[in-house]
């Protein structure tokens, strides 16, 4: 499980132009699945996703988490974060999980968030073509991971 996250100012996603989810300051997040992922990688990376300190003090080091600030939460599925570009021209998304499985994951992630978070998240839509938009802050953008394991 792979979660980009990116500090906004604000975010937002449409689909077929229709605005379905926006936020103010907080996280814009990325969610991709892979083959053997489960529910322990989804609470897992839900809880670390609004613990971790990515938000300045006063003197410009990193202690706040999205908790401590208050910060809103945009969750958005992304498959291509599981896109293969070793061989050829073409991005192979075979390391991507099936959308069906995926779809579910999302959904209980989306559910850890929002139980650790205390707050709403708002979402993408999974399996459309989404327009995000966001005013980044910084910019900064971390990759958070949780590779399956046998």
């Amino acid at each position: 499980m792979r979660v980009l996250i990116q500090r906004v100012r604000s975010a937002s996603v449409s689909v077929y132009g229709e605005r379905i989810g926006s936020i103010g300051n907080g996280a814009l997040l990325f969610v991709g699945f892979t083959h053997r992922d489960c529910e322990k990688a989804v609470t897992e990376l839900a809880s670390k996703t609004v613990n971790l300190r990515i938000f300045p003090d006063e003197q410009g080091r990193l202690q706040h988490s999205l908790i401590d600030v208050g910060g809103e939460i945009l969750a958005v599925p992304q498959f291509t974060l599981y896109a293969s570009t070793n061989r050829g021209r073409r991005p192979d998304f075979t390391h991507a999980l099936a959308p069906d499985q995926a779809s579910d994951l999302f959904d209980k992630f989306v559910f850890a968030l929002d139980r650790v978070a205390n707050r709403p998240i708002a979402t993408g839509k999974f399996g459309t073509d989404m327009k995000v938009n966001l005013e980044n802050d910084g910019p900064f953008t971390v990759m958070l991971a949780r590779e399956p394991t046998d």
